[in-house]
């Protein structure tokens, strides 16, 4: 999931600059770029964090685990 989201990142970025290289100055629509670049980082963030936790809770549910002999 993150792949698409930092690819989609990478994208705007990439619109960005071809905005900025085209006019050669800060535009409206680069503005809109910015917004939309950070709201995925924002997703980006929000999965990175979901997968954080699901590890940390494979970890402590594995380490909570004993084998009895």
């Amino acid at each position: 999931m993150t792949e698409g989201l930092y690819k989609q990142k990478r994208s705007l970025e990439l619109r960005w600059q071809l905005e900025y290289e085209q006019f050669g100055k800060y535009t409206l629509n680069m503005v809109e770029i910015d917004n939309a670049i950070k709201s995925v980082i924002t997703e980006i963030k929000l999965e990175e964090s979901k997968i954080a936790d699901r590890e940390n809770a494979i970890e402590r549910s594995a380490a909570q685990v004993s084998v009895a002999t």
